[in-house]
């Protein structure tokens, strides 16, 4: 099948054009991906690159129409982010972003830098395909959960309530915490989701 020649198109036919798309390129799924971002070298820099990461998939998302939700951060003192996990699902989510995973490397001029010398900061991130409920079986007696006051912004609730949750997967040896929602029922469930994604 020849191409159209697209130099001629008019803003009517632009207007009109649908490409012809082969079965298989088409993405019709909806999928559910979480993403974690960690700060790596760098200091305090490598957290505001790790908060620019974050922001630019967290638009990306929005442009696409799929929804976010944060599972845990803990943010630097500077307004960065050691860490931030999130999920993102939608059509197509674990499609367009499998390949984001790795050591992301930015060479610029921090903020924080006086003498206007370039700085070279690491973050990494890793995409995991969220696992449907049937999908992965973990039994009750493999885990060991605790709870500790959640920490960072967040005002009159940080600090007061015991609502961050810590789980303990004993065959693996892997912990997750959740501490972004404002009660333990929310923040297990975050912690859980993660849990199986990450076995």
């Amino acid at each position: 099948m020849t191409e159209p020649d697209y130099s001629k198109f008019t803003a009517e036919d632009w207007k009109n054009y649908k490409p012809d798309v082969p079965e298989t390129e088409e993405k019709s799924e909806k999928q559910a991906i979480i993403i974690e971002i960690r700060a790596g070298q760098g200091g305090d820099e490598a957290g505001l690159f790790a908060r620019d990461l974050y922001r630019m998939y967290s638009r990306y998302g929005q442009t696409k129409g799929w929804k976010e939700k944060v599972l845990d951060s803990n943010i630097s003192d500077v307004g960065g982010y050691k860490e931030i996990i999130f999920e993102l699902s939608g059509v197509g989510a674990y499609d367009e972003l499998q390949n984001e995973g790795g050591v992301h490397r930015v060479q610029r001029i921090p903020k924080t830098e006086k003498q206007g010398r370039v700085h070279t900061s690491t973050a990494t991130v890793a995409v995991l395909m969220k696992p449907k409920k049937t999908e992965i079986n973990i039994s009750p007696a493999d885990l060991e959960i605790s709870t500790f006051k959640s920490s960072g912004p967040g005002g009159q609730y940080v600090n007061k309530t015991e609502s961050a949750i810590r789980i303990v997967h004993k065959p693996s040896g892997l912990v997750v915490t959740a501490q972004s929602e404002r009660n333990q029922l929310q923040n297990k469930e975050a912690a859980m989701t993660l849990l199986s994604a990450r076995l």
